[in-house]
């Protein structure tokens, strides 16, 4: 996401390994479907095996997906500007995309929503936080290295793109509004950082309340390494999609994207340490693989600033991750 990406939107549900909710496009449908409805011959889902983009609504990390797919530049700037659709067809009919690239991702995007229902939504909601989580990280790097105006798109992304999305589930779990919070700290590095103690105690602030917001998550669910891998699934597959956004002609042109991937992939590293000693126990294989690509993923960012060439091409970030994906699967079923 870049510095001119600031309109506040909704955050479609990420794209989870094993979420299954997807949507139809029928708009006769009498109401969204659930995420436990069965996937009818019509659905949409992206080929990450998550449900469909929302193109209505769906944040910027999470149209770059489709950028990263067909290699358009901005395209998801595109696709936010020419919104609302009535139907998937119009983004040919808005000359936003050729029929081929159409063709290219009709399979990953729809124009409704899914109403997640039970561990779905608990899952959702804590990706959303880890993406917040994410973003904070980086921006930390960013201040530490006195570089407050890279440090500034990272802490208002929460605000601008994530909060509002998730702001119901945050109502519903009964946990203090926090955007106060966010934005206080935004508006001081937005002034320079001046007042480097202020700066971290607001930080301190927003990061606590963050991770007061997911302690709402059962805690045996957050121990639960079935369920943590479907969260640090979601991340990485957003991670993925940003780090293939920032490359191009083998060079990193996009920084922001570059570090959002860098925070996400650093949040999904922080989470897996939660669940590594009880994965090791229960599915020591799948634990063995998934440690070593993590190691070798976290490669791709050697540090929060992009270096003069990536450290890996988009297509062995890509690999790694799917990699990840494909051991957390095998690591969820009976031995």
């Amino acid at each position: 996401m870049s510095n001119r990406r600031i309109l506040a939107l909704g955050l479609s549900a990420v794209g989870l390994l094993t979420l299954a909710a997807c949507s139809s496009q029928d708009p006769t449908a009498p109401a969204p479907p659930t995420a436990s409805s069965p996937m009818s011959s019509g659905t949409n889902h992206s080929a990450m095996g998550g449900k469909a983009i929302n193109i209505n609504n769906a944040i910027l990390s999470e149209l770059d997906k489709l950028e990263d797919k067909l290699g358009v530049p901005a395209l998801s700037d595109k696709i936010q500007a020419s919104r609302p659709y009535g139907n998937v067809e119009e983004l040919v009919a808005k000359k936003v995309v050729t029929q081929a690239q159409f063709d290219r991702i009709k399979d990953m995007v729809t124009v409704e929503d899914v109403r997640l229902t039970g561990e779905a939504k608990d899952i959702d909601y804590m990706t959303k936080l880890g993406l917040m989580k994410g973003h904070l990280l980086v921006a930390k790097e960013l201040l530490d290295l006195k570089k407050p105006d890279r440090a500034e798109p990272h802490i208002g992304h929460p605000v601008e793109e994530i909060y509002a999305d998730v702001e119901d589930q945050l109502n519903e779990r009964k946990v203090k509004e926090f955007k106060t919070s966010l934005i206080a700290l935004q508006d001081l590095v937005k002034a320079g950082a001046k007042d480097p103690a202020k700066v971290d105690a607001e930080f301190k602030a927003s990061v606590q309340s963050v991770e007061g917001a997911i302690a709402r998550v059962p805690d045996a669910q957050r121990k639960d390494p079935k369920f943590v891998l479907q969260v640090i699934n979601g991340l990485l597959d957003t991670a993925n999609a940003e780090y293939g956004a920032a490359i191009a002609d083998g060079k990193i042109s996009q920084e922001i994207e570059y570090q959002d991937s860098r925070g996400f992939v650093a949040y999904a590293n922080e989470l897996y340490k939660g669940i590594a000693t009880t994965l090791a126990k229960d599915s020591p294989a799948a634990h063995k693989a998934i440690t070593a690509s993590m190691a070798t993923l976290s490669k791709a960012w050697p540090s929060p600033l992009p270096p003069a060439a990536p450290a890996m091409t988009a297509d062995e970030v890509s690999k790694l991750v799917k990699t990840i994906e494909v051991n957390a699967q095998r690591s969820s079923q009976p031995s």
